[in-house]
């Protein structure tokens, strides 16, 4: 599939993903095979330099919902720059400077995107096509011992389980809905240790393509 040339064409793909089940690699690959960008949380600070926005925005809040106390403290900080120290900045603002620079490269191109809440606030998209990637928690504790976290199986899967917490708990806070890693909030879901990357491709470019 050619990256396509006017915005009425335009696709998001957005990935949720359980920890270790390999959102992130297959992001990846989508992006290649369709040729176009992708963007995680690291590119993502990249790109909000490139739109104006201080690349620190992604870079200290890893989708965990802010803390009540945290809250509290910050309630009465605001921030009227996009390069307003952070540190001075609610977990609000933060999120709202956040969905900007989604929506921003959402407006000038086709790209696939992991995490950050990308598919509720791209959910008025027209081409928008939601993913969530899982996989049994032994699966992914193999995973997570192959990228060195911890070599013992239990800690592993504690990990995962861990930050399936956090994620769901950020999503969920920000969208005012329970719907992470629920089926039904989601136009594909996936267990990536039943599927290979290329059948996931395949069906994803069938939902493009219909």
């Amino acid at each position: 599939m050619e990256r396509p040339d006017t915005a009425a064409d335009r696709f998001v793909i957005v990935i949720g993903r359980q920890y270790g089940s390999g959102g992130r690699r297959i992001g990846k690959m989508l992006a290649e095979n369709l040729g176009v960008s992708y963007y995680d949380k690291s590119l993502l600070s990249e790109a909000a330099g490139e739109l104006g926005f201080s690349s620190e925005i992604f870079e200290r809040n890893d989708e965990r919902r802010p803390s009540l106390l945290r809250s509290l403290l910050s309630f009465n900080y605001g921030a009227s720059t996009a390069n307003i120290e952070q540190s001075t900045m609610s977990d609000e603002k933060i999120y709202e400077f956040q969905s900007r620079v989604i929506r921003g490269i959402c407006e000038r191109e086709s790209c696939v995107i992991v995490g950050r809440t990308a598919d509720y606030i791209m959910r008025d998209h027209p081409g928008l096509v939601s993913l969530f990637i899982h996989a049994p928690a032994e699966i992914r504790a193999l995973s997570i011992m192959r990228r060195g976290e911890t070599d013992c199986q239990s800690k592993a899967i504690d990990t995962a389980v861990k930050n399936d917490r956090a994620r769901a708990s950020y999503y969920n806070y920000y969208t005012n809905r329970d719907a992470w890693g629920r089926a039904d909030n989601y136009h594909l879901s996936f267990d990536s240790s039943r599927m290979t990357d290329e059948a996931i491709l395949a069906a994803v470019r069938a939902i493009l393509e219909n």
